[in-house]
């Protein structure tokens, strides 16, 4: 109790919310101070320029998805990337609760030098829930008393009443003054633990109809982007919660009901960080390896005109791995962050070497692998 700070944030009667600088939050700081800001054992794939867009979009993708998961979205992982690297349009609800929340995470990274502010969280809000809602006048507004809006679990047992809506305006304008205070501010709080009790803030004030945690989640990576820990955008905290949704729900649940020590929601915060950097590096070795053996594969594999890029070069790995894939002109810039007429150019400069075929579909030209695609890599000519 001696250690307890507070953090700014009031309960529903007005008491504060504070945590205490235990030591394993020191030690987990430690070693996201060491990996995510970037340093000299940065994996090389997300620092050659080469090959990050790559990863950070197929990121992007993971944390679009497994959010929308944890707030009810049913596609599958498979369709919703699909439909992202094609840029088709949502067919239901889940899908377009997907796009949202990619098309949010990337608003919110061309914004991450400014600071927050309620319009900012208001048009977030409005991206991440736009066609979702039942009324679309709830896009963007906050919620009122009359919306009886709870947290409850699956069996319907109320766990969180969130503040009324009178109180919103001045909670949300607190939130945003918490989340711009700059690191110097006295008694420094570390920049991670504010993006998390950010987080924790937008959540437990439930400011909206629905979307919360989407909203909330985002934010913790538009503070961390802030703050410069810019490996953090190629994390998914998102997929860490929705494999043990149980653990998340406890945190929130443990630091309002013991006092409202958020000291729970910080340690297992900082624990799903650690455990997506762990996943993060062997995610990245193991495609490092792929590529190496593509590379293996492939480096005889040019013509007199020019050699494989890196693009190319990964598309054709992922061919190998996957031969009744399809791709379009859409997909390949979409995937590699590159722009249209470069990823049409990388296409039809396969196509014409033999390494894809083209086919008409609809109204749009697919690229198909070569039927003789391995035989040419793993025999090259």
């Amino acid at each position: 109790m001696m250690l307890y700070r507070p953090i700014g944030l009031l309960d529903t009667v007005g008491q504060p919310f504070r945590f205490a600088p235990v030591p394993t939050i020191a030690v987990q700081l430690h070693r996201i101070d060491r990996d995510a800001a970037g340093s000299l054992s940065t994996p090389a794939l997300v620092t050659d320029p080469g090959t990050r867009d790559r990863y950070l979009i197929s990121s992007l993708f993971e944390e679009a998805i497994t959010s929308s998961q944890l707030e009810g979205a049913s596609t599958t992982r498979a369709a919703a990337k699909q439909m992202l690297r094609e840029g088709r349009a949502p067919v239901d609800r889940g899908e377009r609760m997907i796009a949202n929340t990619y098309r949010a995470m990337e608003w919110l990274r061309e914004r991450r030098t400014g600071d927050l502010t309620p319009a900012t969280v208001f048009e977030l809000h409005r991206i991440v829930t736009e066609g979702t809602l039942d009324d679309e006048a709830d896009a963007g507004r906050f919620r009122t008393d009359a919306d009886e809006i709870v947290v409850a679990d699956e069996l319907g047992r109320v766990l969180h009443r969130p503040p009324r809506d009178a109180d919103l305006p001045v909670r949300i304008e607190r939130m945003c003054a918490f989340a711009n205070a700059p690191a110097s501010e006295e008694p420094f709080l570390h920049p991670v633990l504010r993006s998390i009790l950010l987080h924790f803030w937008l959540a437990y004030d439930h400011p909206f109809v629905d979307g919360n945690g989407r909203v909330a989640r985002a934010l913790f990576y538009w503070s961390m982007a802030r703050h410069g820990y810019w490996l953090c955008e190629y994390l998914s905290i998102s997929r860490i919660l929705k494999r043990a949704r149980a653990q998340y729900m406890r945190a929130f649940l443990f630091a309002e009901t013991d006092d409202n020590d958020a000291t729970y929601f910080l340690v297992h915060q900082l624990r799903v960080i650690d455990l997506a950097l762990d996943e993060l590096q062997l995610f990245l070795a193991r495609k490092a390896a792929e590529l190496r053996n593509a590379e293996d594969k492939l480096r005889l594999v040019s013509t007199s005109h020019h050699t494989l890029n890196e693009r190319q070069l990964a598309l054709l790995a992922h061919a190998l791995r996957k031969p009744d894939v399809s791709y379009t002109v859409e997909s390949h810039r979409t995937s590699h962050g590159v722009a249209y007429q470069t990823a049409r150019t990388d296409l039809l400069t396969l196509e014409r070497d033999g390494f894809l075929v083209k086919r008409k579909r609809g109204n749009m030209f697919v690229f198909l692998p070569s039927s003789k695609l391995r035989d040419r890599v793993i025999k090259p000519e």
